[in-house]
């Protein structure tokens, strides 16, 4: 999903939810300044990561069912929070998407470990990106909620796991299978507001009911 596509939804979200677009942007400012030193990457660089088939694993309760239930297949994305539940099952991805919430320290490993990592910027994680975004060690794709600049990137999405259906959408994904998705029960977080998050994924299963050109199948 290009800026043109994603900016209305944008507005929609930051209306309903109430954020702020300046604090959006700000986060994006710090996000460059961490990662000065780190192995960013371009497009053409990012896409030989990515094949015509892709399963994203979200942190719902059912992620573990799923996996057994349903093998995984293509190219293999984690939505940040997920991630420390996949390596645990003895999957790494191949590609992950997060705002640097959950288990950041997994998401480090599998950086370390080869992994393609999209690091998202909003007003929220400020303080995460200061502490954590600087960590990454393998390669790097630095994205945003608000407008894209040379450097930093919007492929759409609002929570770690509808923007990972973006993102393998954008990067040539035909077939996405989605394990660990559960729109109506999220897995419980300490200090997080299950109202917010009930609200946060009605958005996310509308942006992923919005894709065109790619067919989506949840366990």
């Amino acid at each position: 999903m290009r800026w043109s596509d994603w900016e209305p939804v944008y507005a929609g979200i930051l209306e309903d939810m109430g954020y702020d677009r300046d604090a959006d942007e700000d986060c994006v400012r710090i996000l460059k300044a961490v990662t000065l030193n780190s192995d960013l990457v371009d497009e053409d660089e990012a896409a030989g990561f990515f094949s015509s088939t892709a399963t994203v694993f979200g942190a719902a309760p059912c992620l573990e069912d799923d996996i057994r239930s349903v093998p995984p297949t293509g190219t293999l994305i984690s939505a940040g929070s997920a991630t420390g539940r996949l390596m645990a099952a003895g999957i790494t991805p191949g590609v992950v998407v997060t705002d640097l919430d959950g288990d950041v320290e997994a998401q480090i490993a599998a950086s370390a470990a080869g992994a393609l990592t999209f690091i998202h910027a909003h007003g929220d994680n400020m303080d995460a990106v200061r502490e954590h975004a600087g960590r990454f060690r393998g390669p790097v794709v630095l994205t945003t909620q608000s407008a894209p600049d040379n450097i930093v990137s919007d492929y759409g999405g609002f929570t770690d796991g509808d923007r990972a259906v973006c993102i393998a959408q954008e990067f040539g994904a035909r077939e996405v299978l989605l394990e660990g998705f559960d729109f109506g029960n999220p897995m419980p977080k300490d200090g997080s507001d299950p109202d917010v998050k009930l609200r946060k994924l009605a958005w996310a299963e509308r942006i992923i009911g919005s894709l065109e050109g790619v067919s989506i199948r949840r366990v």
